[in-house]
């Protein structure tokens, strides 16, 4: 008997793919194979405007409750860590330690999947998530707005970065788990169709309050996705290929480098 084709993935699979593997929010994920997953990666951006609109939210109110600048960028570091119960931020301490034993890609992936975090970890974590509250709190002092925009094109730009890394000859570096469902899944020109709409988009938020900031604010978005691009390159050469863990360090990458491009603006 011939075996049939997977049907082509619906709006509904490729959102629920989207926000049931790279949220907690409470979206039932119904399909797991190539079409639901090439459909949610094309759709992660919109998981980050999600992501991003609730941290957004968080920094505001606490803003409006008198918390101060830097608690309102604490708060909105924050969330996107409990909206992704952390494992964006494992993934990112997970390929510090593979990157950081400087040992063969085998037993590189074997130290990324051990449940402790080894000093290399600790460090990057603790590194990332200061740039980060620091950046924050830059853009909170000068004006919730900024901060609160910074927080959306931040997790844009995250989820972005994985679209990226889901195009066609990215290979995935173990035969299991998210990497193996998703690497190649997007074909290229499709993720970098999907890279300049959200550029576009970062600069029409910004052209809000003028031309410079719309320039300001796209270059931002950019620059993150070349970050991202970046640690993609370093993890295929050192790892064979893409992980889970190499996805969480993707995010954490393009989002830390467009809070700082945005904060040094």
């Amino acid at each position: 008997m011939t075996e049939t084709a997977p049907s082509r993935a619906t709006p509904g699979d490729a959102l629920r793919f989207a926000f049931g593997t790279l949220t907690v929010l409470p979206v039932p994920l119904t399909r797991w194979d190539r079409a639901a997953a090439r459909g949610g990666m094309l759709a992660a951006p919109l998981a980050g405007l999600a992501v991003g609109g609730c941290a957004a939210a968080a920094g505001l109110l606490f803003h409006l409750l008198g918390s101060g600048p830097l608690l309102a960028a604490v708060a909105t570091a924050a969330v996107p860590a409990v909206l992704t119960r952390g494992l964006h931020l494992d993934g990112l301490a997970d390929v510090a330690d593979g990157l950081g034993s400087g040992k063969p890609a085998e037993d590189a992936l074997r130290i990324m999947k051990q449940s402790d975090i080894g000093p290399f970890g600790v460090v990057t974590l603790l590194l990332t998530l200061l740039a980060q509250v620091a950046a924050l709190t830059r853009l909170y002092e000068a004006g919730p707005a900024h901060g609160a925009l910074a927080a959306v094109l931040a997790a844009l730009a995250a989820r972005c970065s994985l679209t990226l890394a889901s195009r066609a000859g990215v290979p995935a570096a173990r035969p299991d788990g998210l990497g193996a469902a998703v690497a190649g899944v997007v074909p290229r020109a499709a993720a970098y169709a999907v890279a300049v709409a959200a550029v576009a988009a970062a600069a029409a938020a910004g052209a809000a309050t003028g031309p410079y900031h719309a320039l300001h604010t796209a270059a931002a978005l950019l620059l993150g996705l070349g970050g991202g691009e970046l640690m993609l390159r370093r993890c295929r050469r050192r790892f064979g290929g893409v992980t889970g863990d190499v996805f969480g360090a993707l995010a954490e990458s393009s989002e830390t480098v467009a809070l700082l491009v945005l904060a040094l603006g």
